[in-house]
């Protein structure tokens, strides 16, 4: 019998001893045991569950085409002479799109590979290999969960899964990261440790073009350090569900690394697809840095739509300071001319806020900045 799929919502077969029945699966025919006294359950997939489908205005839309304009910076370039031509290339894509790619990082191709590689097959795991790390506990260094921050009280989920965890300092959190794949502990932690470098590199040009004093912005400003790692599965109907909605990241910088389509950014009232380019990360401009250049780099909306042809898997890197750290503009964008346009907080009751912000029912009224900022 030809490939096909069933037009019937469930179908159960019984199968004798021997082998025949496949089904096709990432690009694979997988053959399916016939197990003794067993009957297969064929379920109708095309269908999308009601709790999934978003309501109207929530939808992803008309398909957005790829931005060419979105600009590739190769950090190769940091050298003493074409330093501040690189200094000035990420303060325009930060300034202008709030979003860039970076090529030629630091970190090797193998290791991409071999980490995007090993988060597949996490997520292609067993269910009860990632029962233990299920939790809707916040405060869970590491957590596994799906849709987003609170299943159960949502009206309506997204197309995702996310493990989350804590990385930096490594030693001091290494010991609850997953155990499964035997060798993600040793992969994860040679990952961190390179985009760890390449993310410090990145706040130090970014410091230097805004001519921010090091020891007040230096490395501690980038002390914390922990990872997202989102799965999109084939979506039945793309234009009913989304992976993520529209959001800007709370900390300082954001990195993320993508091989499929399905990231996206809002930018003079539309949303522009970023390509998938080999080997680059996605580098977002967050709602810290917005406030500590006193509104001069802006952070960057952006989201995740689905795919009905192919499951996506974004790894994505969150640096920024403590939770008892004091934001706010920086003194040396500050003058008479140019006042401070947000208030002084701590970063962790911020962080509580901008959750309450997230958790209220769309159309939010303003932005998680809304209350800090100052009246001109």
């Amino acid at each position: 019998m030809h490939r096909h799929c069933d037009p019937n919502l469930v179908t159960i077969l019984q199968q004798g001893n021997v082998c025949g029945l496949q089904m096709f699966k990432d690009g694979d025919w997988i053959t399916v045991e016939p197990l003794p006294n067993a009957f297969v359950l064929i379920i109708d997939v095309q269908s999308m569950p009601a709790k999934y489908i978003m309501p109207p205005e929530r939808r992803p839309g008309n398909f957005s085409s790829v931005c060419k304009d979105i600009p590739v910076i190769d950090l190769g370039e940091a050298s003493a002479h074409l330093r501040a031509d690189l200094i000035e290339q990420i303060l325009k894509a930060s300034t202008e799109f709030g979003l860039f790619q970076v090529i030629n990082h630091g970190v090797s191709e193998d290791l991409m590979k071999e980490t995007m590689s090993l988060y597949k097959e996490f997520f292609n795991m067993a269910a009860e290999d990632k029962a233990s790390l299920y939790s809707e506990d916040l405060s869970q260094s590491t957590r596994l969960y799906t849709s987003g921050l609170n299943y159960t009280e949502e009206e309506v989920h997204n197309w995702k899964d996310t493990l989350k965890h804590s990385v930096y300092p490594f030693e001091e959190y290494k010991e609850t990261w997953p155990e499964k794949p035997a060798r993600y502990r040793e992969v994860v932690g040679s990952y961190s440790i390179e985009v760890r470098k390449m993310g410090l590199k990145i706040w130090d040009l970014i410091s230097e073009g805004l001519g921010l004093q090091a020891g007040c912005f230096g490395v501690e400003f980038c002390r914390e350090q922990s990872m997202a790692i989102n799965h999109y599965p084939c979506c039945p109907d793309p234009s009913l569900a989304m992976g993520i909605g529209g959001h800007c990241d709370p900390n300082l910088i954001t990195v993320l690394q993508q091989e499929v389509y399905g990231l996206q950014m809002f930018k003079d009232g539309k949303w522009l697809g970023v390509d998938p380019l080999p080997n680059a990360f996605v580098v977002n401009i967050c709602h810290l840095l917005e406030i500590i250049s006193n509104g001069k780099l802006k952070s960057a909306e952006h989201r995740g739509v689905t795919s009905s042809s192919a499951a996506r898997t974004s790894i994505v890197t969150f640096f920024g300071p403590s939770g008892d750290s004091i934001i706010e503009p920086a003194k040396e964008l500050v003058s008479f001319t140019n006042p401070p346009r947000f208030k002084a907080f701590v970063y962790q009751e911020f962080l509580q806020n901008y959750l309450g912000y997230l958790a209220k029912k769309i159309p939010r009224v303003g932005t998680a900045l809304t209350p800090y900022e100052l009246q001109a």
